[in-house]
């Protein structure tokens, strides 16, 4: 019996929705592991939760995840924003963002993932990243767009600012529709709108924030306000100042190129929050994407991506070009649906059409169906596809023989054809799927071969220009 893909992107099984996603290595018991915490989307109706949960993995199969169930309560029952996990000495110091982001409380536990206790109030504010230094120094960054971003010096007791050492508006801040007055702090360049996250690389101080662009990025298909970026600045010191980095991720799905080189998004994109971390000898961005029709059911992402250090000093984050071995510049790392999968997901197990990272051409708007029932072989069907929409995944493995056959399921019976392409959403046609309204599953012989990793592309195909389809999952067939 063929089983459902789990462990690719997002990392977490279908039916959890961790936004905010903070990765942490921690050696607990002598085992070393990556924990990711972050708020938790189960208002359905509004952005978070009213607690947090912890995942983790072993950091040799990031495809293993484990929940360890709630870490935190809301203490102020207040609905939790997104919160921060430290290490000091025996100590782990959750940070947790209470009454929506406006109260940070500082709780402790013996254990990565808790329960963290007995949380003593902060002056800290909106959205908390924190590093603990190779020295033992604790700094604290915070901010959102409608106040400037902050750092400051933590005393031992990991809650109070250090007295003499806030520094306001490091990066300077952008304008937003609920910010649009000038107050001095605005700045269009290399603009923070929230997520601190602060990180120590290769010696640098590295800020990790969400930036929203005012102004068109055509090459990623961006023409109007955006902030489904998370980019960086870094320093020689905690306080700045920060040097200008650059973006390491964005939301938007497989950006499409014209002759002319603009680009065109093909997934929702969103609010962006998370950060890098090296796990066992690689780094990765930690992030998150949109279901629904709104942001109240966020999931968790990662990517591989390289840190390289210039000649000159600068640090350069993501998909870095080099030549010669120097790197000369960096840029958003794809999102894919493989995630931790690097090599491809396995082309033979069961692929929920929730793990797409291309939805394009629909004439209504086309997306991933939120789930939480707690199922092992849940699947997140992408509803309101229509004539011309097409699904795609990046990346399948398909090894060294070529499969003979591909079966597709919908949720509902309905007549419509599938071209199941390779490569390119406008690439090579491997097997063509005729549905006549009887039933929800067909499978169709492949025409050509494929081994190996590719891009796959579902092309939905209707006389009926009016109707839609709902694609559940889909596995090919050796």
């Amino acid at each position: 019996m063929k089983s459902y893909i789990k462990g690719a992107n997002p990392y977490m099984p279908l039916w959890e929705h961790v936004p905010d996603g903070e990765p942490r290595v921690f050696e607990y018991n002598n085992e070393k592991r990556v924990y990711v915490y972050g708020s938790h989307d189960i208002e359905k109706d509004k952005y978070c939760g009213r607690n947090y949960v912890v995942w983790s993995a072993p950091i040799n199969d990031l495809t293993d995840w484990t929940c360890h169930g709630v870490a935190y309560e809301t203490q102020y029952d207040s609905v939790l924003y997104a919160p921060d996990v430290v290490k000091k000495n025996d100590t782990y110091y959750l940070y947790a963002a209470e009454r929506c982001g406006s109260l940070v409380v500082v709780a402790s536990s013996k254990t990565p993932w808790g329960p963290f206790e007995n949380p003593v109030e902060t002056k800290l504010g909106f959205d908390p990243g924190i590093l603990v230094d190779d020295d033992g120094k604790v700094y604290a960054y915070w901010g959102g767009c409608a106040a400037p971003c902050y750092i400051a010096e933590l005393e031992d007791d990991m809650a109070t600012i250090k007295e003499g050492t806030l520094v306001e508006n490091p990066l300077g801040h952008s304008t937003c529709p609920w910010n649009p007055v000038d107050d001095g702090h605005i700045s269009l360049i290399d603009a923070f709108f929230e997520a601190s996250s602060p990180r120590k690389v290769m010696g640098k101080y590295v800020y990790i924030y969400s930036k929203r662009y005012e102004k068109p990025i055509p090459e990623l298909g961006i023409y109007e306000p955006n902030n489904g970026f998370l980019s960086y600045r870094f320093s020689d010191s905690p306080f700045g100042p920060f040097h200008d980095g650059g973006d390491i991720s964005f939301n938007g799905g497989e950006i499409l190129k014209d002759a002319d080189g603009c680009g065109t998004m093909t997934y929702q994109w969103g609010n962006n929050h998370g950060s890098i971390m090296e796990v066992n000898g690689k780094w990765y961005i930690f992030y998150h994407r949109q279901t629904g029709l709104n942001e109240y059911s966020r999931q968790a992402m990662m990517e591989p991506i390289e840190v390289a250090m210039g000649a000159d000093g600068k640090l350069y984050i993501g998909d870095v070009t080099f030549i010669n071995g120097e790197p000369i510049s960096s840029k958003p790392v794809e999102m894919t649906s493989q995630g931790p999968q690097i090599n491809g997901i396995d082309a033979y197990s069961w692929i929920s059409a929730g793990y797409a990272c291309h939805i394009f051409g629909s004439k209504k708007r086309a997306y991933v169906r939120p789930e939480y029932d707690k199922k092992e072989d849940i699947s997140t069907p992408i509803v309101d596809i229509t004539d011309g929409t097409t699904i795609g995944f990046r990346y399948l493995q398909f090894g060294l023989n070529t499969p003979e056959s591909v079966t597709v399921i919908l949720e509902e019976a309905k007549k419509v054809q599938v071209k199941v392409r390779i490569d390119s959403y406008r690439g090579r046609i491997v097997s063509i799927l005729d549905f006549d309204g009887t039933s929800k599953e067909v499978t169709g012989k492949l025409t050509s071969g494929i081994i190996g990793k590719h891009a796959v592309y579902f092309e939905f195909v209707s006389e009926n220009k009016e109707e839609s389809f709902t694609f559940d999952r889909f596995s090919f067939n050796s």
